[in-house]
């Protein structure tokens, strides 16, 4: 697979990302994007610092305090790339804690014809689907379901190994944007790791956005997720960006 660095600046791809992985509210301070969604991922409930925020960083950190105080959300603000540098240095002197990286990946579509196991794909997650996604190592919190299928053209990806009601050996999400397939939610169940399934189901996912005439693929990676990291490494991906998040304390 040839590797080549995605024609899109850090900002173009994270506002096409924001389209992706949709949140149920927005409201835009300036540039920035502000986004709740039940409290279900920071992506959804976090504002996304892009741009210029069309008041001074000080003023900017205490609107957005005040938003996500007015929903009962905990304060929480992307920062991605060096372009968020000035207003991560204010969320800083406000006392806003900071969490590890989080690596965005991209790679050219490469599908790589059928996937070693079968791969189903809907346009909607049904409760075997619902069940396999761990997200953060747990069952999926209420209003989740709401977030996931928020977005206009999503399918999501299983793999069935055993007969139900088994659960799913695993699954993912794929959205596609303006050509652009966007992959999220990769969980293989403990019992069934290493035996290539999130491979096959990123294999899946490449041919339906293929299909669709898709040009190149995004994910999200945890810095210190090394095993997922390498097998990405493996698969063509190559850093674009990374970006954190700063959370109000208290």
């Amino acid at each position: 697979m040839g590797q080549r660095r995605s024609p899109l600046g850090v900002v173009e791809l994270e506002l096409l990302a924001a389209r992706g992985w949709r949140a149920l509210e927005e409201d835009r301070l300036g540039d920035w994007l502000l986004r709740a969604g039940n409290g279900f991922t920071g992506r959804a409930n976090s504002v996304l610092v892009v741009g210029d925020p069309g008041v001074p960083p000080e003023e900017a950190v205490a609107a957005v305090a005040r938003w996500y105080d007015d929903r009962g959300l905990q304060p929480c603000a992307m920062l991605p790339g060096v372009q968020s540098r000035r207003a991560d240095a204010a969320f800083a002197a406000a006392g806003w804690a900071t969490d590890g990286d989080v690596l965005v990946l991209t790679a050219p579509v490469a599908p790589t014809g059928p996937p070693a196991v079968p791969v189903d794909l809907s346009p909607t997650p049904d409760d075997a689907w619902l069940a396999g996604y761990r997200y953060r190592g747990g069952p999926l919190p209420a209003g989740a379901l709401e977030v996931l299928t928020h977005g206009e053209d999503v399918v999501f990806a299983s793999v069935r190994l055993d007969r139900e009601p088994a659960p799913l050996a695993a699954v993912a999400r794929g959205v596609l944007t303006d050509g652009w397939l966007g992959v999220t939610a990769v969980t293989v169940a403990e019992e069934h790791r290493r035996r290539g399934l999130a491979t096959a189901v990123m294999a899946g996912l490449q041919q339906w956005a293929a299909d669709r005439g898709a040009h190149s693929v995004y994910l999200q990676v945890t810095a210190e997720n090394a095993p997922a990291r390498a097998l990405y490494r493996r698969a063509g991906f190559i850093e674009h960006h990374r970006y954190h998040y700063r959370r109000r304390v208290g």
